[in-house]
């Protein structure tokens, strides 16, 4: 069938058809009997893209406040491959992703934590312990729509202080009949180098009434593989205001010179650089089941299930070196702003790291609601849901965990950090086997870690709302709605560590037990081929490939406890330290709102005003080990020793509450035209993980890195005072065009203070006696002393067991751990920002298209220059999107491209230095297309390309010379069938 476009003349002729039938009703009632007497009514349905962008547009005008929507082009039929890279395409939102596909969202420069989450208005838990949902978890399919509700409602559940999100699915009353929907793809990504070439992807939607549309069940399942690779290249942190060497071979220093003629300003160096390839196989399952039953005109029951599971597995390869300072640094080059370019470094290792895991996400919702129009004035809705969110990154059948084996080398000269040219920094070692290149009989254990970190997110909500509308008073007053509700929230975690098994270290050697054959050298020639340096440009063009499997049985044989004693290798998780964290949330809440009609000056009025009110709970449980010493057990690697025995369980408890006032008016003055104001308070409560109180210690606190969290169990939520301008004008039929203002002024900002404590009995090995003999023996014999030298003679004095390892004395001086805290800042900051968009159909051509565009700034942005702790706004950035789309005779064929500017990821780097330094992203911007071909009324095919121009992401921190990551992708190709009736 082709789709019926959506213009002034046909809209006419709709109505002239319902009116016709109209008028003639009477005049059949006296010819025929009662069952002839059925008006038969032309039923328009405008289906495809402009359908779903005209009823979207028809959802925004007559909202209350600024609401943005995304609706199903047709039932069972989502406009993107999942949910998030649907509501990127809403003026203001912007996703972030994952695996190169959309994940979670940020609304307005404030990113996922700040925006709620609902699935049929129903409060969803997070991904794991967190209170992030990833919408990538959940497949289209049965979605029938997504509403994007910008401004405060009271109505609404509170959390989402960028937005609130409600994914609405199909229920089978809402559309009576018989329908069904079937569709299946094959996926090419182009990435894969291992997994299939090909991977399928099949769902089907299957929606009836019966008994005079008095029950009705609907159901659509969805299955879907993707095969995919990532390669990556990456620095995991910057560490400021480094020790320097005493006296360098070679310094080029470009900082600006103080009055003393010696450079000023901070300096910053990389603490290591890794490449890396990592093989995936994703497989994701949903499932939702819904019933309705309308036991009579006036009552409605709906009981619904939505389930998904997510299954992610990889194994990855990845190679680099691992640097130290001091007098490890024999020379390097700085730029002006003191970031090390060019660093010549001895010391540590180069290593190959083989990695494997399995993560399963496993998500259920199960609800029931009860919808009661007791009287024509006064309606009565209860709602409850009980929903679980379930993720395992230990979800691998064979080994219970995910493993990371390093093998490598300590046996180099030095080792090169080269990032003066190109996009990708170069790093290579000068072996002492007189070459750049490892061979493999040199290739030896360094150390294998193992984890396994499973969390889950609980919720259990009730609702009871009740709606009044005024038909007994003649006054401006619509409708009073009001209700309360109950949200149990809780969340558990654990964290299992092996602790470094297998020495560590390279000392004693063990390269007897890898033979040979067991690496496999390959080129460099198309990793990171998109990027200027990658690919043949790398300087060191090789790396080695071995089994991770092959690795952990040949270390498992050998590296026994008979062997190593405590050290064994022993590939189980939990083997080493372990913990537990519990948070229980609940709050309590009660709302009124109230919607008013009236007229001024002529101009139709609409006022929403109302209050909410909740009241929060918490109780945080953690379970924790007791801390003894930190060992040296090789030149790279300290190891925190824990005390034997049951840990203990520490209870906190922490509560706030909050008023939120809002009020949306909204004035037609034209029937084409509409403005709004909207004026509320939101919030975002504290992220779940800073809730849980306990401290814990680096489980490997290298210098540089001796470091702790502690929770807070009595954070307060972030509160924003919002206000929201608007004008919109809709124009025709299908087309619209709108702007708008708003401003957020945010206080409880959440920041991380960093304490320097000592903990009695935690002795430093570093810089004690012994280590100071240790540097004179090296010095006196005119060597250089770096850490691996230091390590060696402390072993040739005597102060090492027969495992190599180095434990601490009394006389040692005690650690500084650098303890981060979040706390609530006594500060306000705001954002603003304007919003744009243009929405056109062009005529009965067909064709027509979709722009729009964000503005956001505010103080909250990160201070580059600034070495003290910040508490910025993460994600913040100007984003555009632009929709071209042609549809008619069969054909629907949509061009997308989505731009988000650069943006701070994140506070703090996993080896960065203890001031927490900056993550930010490079902006992106990515092109996908997709074409559909009407065979019959029911039958379609179609094509969709996704990341058409093989886009890549980068990211860096303070400045963009300091490298943190670059990864690349490739494109994605479907090919697919749909079936429908």
């Amino acid at each position: 069938m082709k789709p019926i476009t959506f213009t002034k003349s046909r809209v006419a002729a709709a109505v002239s058809v319902v009116l016709t039938a109209g008028m003639m009703l009477p005049l059949q009632a006296q010819e025929a009997t009662a069952a002839e007497a059925e008006p038969q009514v032309e039923i328009i349905e405008v289906r495809g893209i402009r359908g779903s962008l005209a009823r979207s547009m028809d959802v925004k005008r007559e909202s209350s406040g600024v609401v943005d929507a995304i609706s199903s082009e047709e039932m069972g039929k989502f406009p993107d491959t999942n949910l998030a890279e649907s509501l990127q395409r809403i003026t203001g939102v912007s996703v972030s992703r994952v695996n190169g596909e959309g994940s979670q969202i940020t609304v307005r420069g404030f990113g996922p934590e700040f925006n709620l989450i609902t699935l049929n208005g129903r409060q969803m838990p997070g991904t794991g312990f967190t209170r992030s949902f990833n919408l990538e978890n959940l497949s289209s399919e049965g979605v029938s729509a997504l509403e994007v509700y910008k401004t405060a409602r009271a109505e609404n559940p509170s959390g989402g202080l960028g937005a609130t999100v409600n994914i609405v699915t199909s229920k089978p009353l809402a559309s009576p009949g018989e329908k069904f929907a079937m569709m299946g793809k094959a996926v090419h990504d182009s990435s894969n180098e291992v997994g299939e070439d090909v991977t399928p992807e099949f769902s089907a939607l299957y929606s009836n009434t019966f008994a005079d549309d008095r029950f009705g069940v609907a159901v659509s399942f969805a299955s879907a593989r993707r095969d995919f690779q990532i390669q990556n290249a990456n620095i995991q942190g910057w560490q400021a205001n480094v020790p320097l060497p005493n006296n360098p071979t070679e310094v080029i220093d470009r900082r600006p010179l103080g009055a003393d003629g010696l450079p000023t300003g901070n300096y910053f160096f990389p603490k290591d650089m890794n490449y890396g390839i990592a093989d995936f196989q994703r497989e994701r399952t949903t499932g939702q089941l819904t019933f309705q039953y309308a036991a009579t005109d006036d009552i409605t029951f709906t009981l619904d299930y939505t389930g998904s599971r997510a299954l992610v597995g990889s194994e990855s390869i990845g190679w680099g070196i691992w640097n130290n300072f001091g007098d490890n640094i024999n020379a390097y080059e700085l730029d002006e702003r003191g970031t090390a370019i060019f660093a010549d470094i001895s010391g540590d290792d180069g290593s190959f790291t083989a990695s494997k895991g399995t993560t399963e996400v496993k998500a259920a919702s199960i609800g029931f609601n009860m919808d009661w129009q007791i009287t024509d004035d006064l309606n009565v809705s209860f709602d409850f849901h009980d929903s679980n969110n379930k993720t395992d990154n230990g979800a691998d059948k064979g080994s219970g965990n995910s493993g990371q084996v390093i093998l490598g080398s300590d046996q180099l000269i030095t080792k090169f950090y080269d990032y003066r040219t190109g996009e990708i920094p170069q790093a290579y070692i000068l072996w002492r086997n007189g070459s750049n290149v490892l061979n493999p009989g040199e290739i030896d254990s360094n150390f294998s870690q193992f984890f396994d970190s499973p969390g889950e997110s609980d919720i259990q909500q009730f609702q009871l709302d009740s709606t009044w509308f005024n038909s007994s008073f003649n006054i401006p007053l619509v409708s009073i709605k009001g209700g309360v509700a109950r949200t149990d929230q809780n969340l558990s975690g654990s964290n299992a560590w092996s602790g470094l098994r297998g020495g560590p270290g390279f000392n004693p050697s063990y390269t007897f037990i890898f033979p040979d054959g067991m690496f496999t050298r390959r080129d460099t020639g198309n990793f990171l081929d998109q990027f200027a340096g990658g690919g043949n440009g790398l300087v060191s063009n090789y790396y080695y490939s071995y089994s991770y499997d092959e690795a952990v049985a040949r270390q498992t044989a050998y590296l026994t406890e008979t062997l190593l004693g405590a050290n064994a290798y022993v590939p189980d998780a939990f083997y080493g330290p372990y913990g537990e964290s519990y948070v229980q949330e609940v709050t309590d809440s009660i709302y009124l709102q109230s919607a008013w009609e009236f007229e001024v000056a002529d101009f139709p009025v609409q006022l929403n005003v109302g209050v909410r009110y909740e009241q929060t709970d918490v109780t945080s449980t953690v379970l924790q080990d007791v801390e003894r010493q930190v060992n040296w057990v090789s030149p790279s690697e300290w190891i925190m020793q824990y005390e034997p025995g049951d840990a203990n369980y520490l209870t906190l408890t922490g509560s706030h509450n909050v008023l939120l006032p809002m009020m949306d008016l909204r004035v037609d003055i034209t029937d084409d035209l509409v403005s709004r104001l909207s004026i509320g308070k939101s919030i975002t409560r504290a992220p779940l993980g800073a809730l849980a109180g306990g401290r814990s210690l680096s489980g490997s606190p290298k210098p540089g890195s001796r470091s702790g969290g502690q929770g807070n169990t009595n954070l307060q939520p972030y509160e924003s005072t919002n206000l929201d301008l608007s004008l919109e004008y809709y124009y025709a039929p299908g087309s619209y065009a709108a702007i708008g203002y708003y401003r957020k002024s945010v206080k409880n900002f959440i920041g991380n203070t960093i304490t320097d404590i000592t903990i009695e009995g935690l002795n430093d090995i570093l810089n004690g006696p012994r280590y100071q003999q240790a540097v004179a023996d090296i010095t006196a014999r005119g060597e250089q002393p770096t850490d691996t030298a230091i390590y060696n003679q402390l072993l040739a004095n005597g102060h090492g067991d027969a495992n190599g390892a180095i434990a601490p004395t009394s006389a040692d001086p005690l650690i500084v751990w650098s303890i981060s805290q979040p706390q609530n800042i006594d500060d306000t900051k705001t954002v603003d920002g304007i919003e744009a968009a243009w929405q056109h159909m062009l005529g009965e051509t067909g064709f027509g298209f979709g722009i729009n565009g964000t503005i956001v700034n505010g103080d909250v942005e990160f201070d580059i220059e600034s070495l003290t702790q910040q508490t910025p706004l993460v994600g913040l950035s100007n984003s555009a999107n632009l929709q071209l789309f042609y549809e008619d005779y069969g054909w629907s064929v949509k061009l997308t491209y989505a731009w988000r500017d650069s943006y701070l990821i994140g506070v703090g780097q996993s080896q960065g230095s203890s001031d927490a330094p900056p993550q930010f992203a490079k902006a992106y911007a990515q092109w996908d297309i997709s074409i559909n071909k009407d065979v019959t009324d029911n039958f379609t095919v179609f094509f969709e390309g996704i990341n058409l121009t093989n886009e890549t992401e980068q990211g860096y921190g303070r400045y963009e010379e300091q490298f943190l990551f670059a990864r690349q992708y490739g494109p994605r190709y479907i090919l697919g069938a749909r079936y429908r009736f």
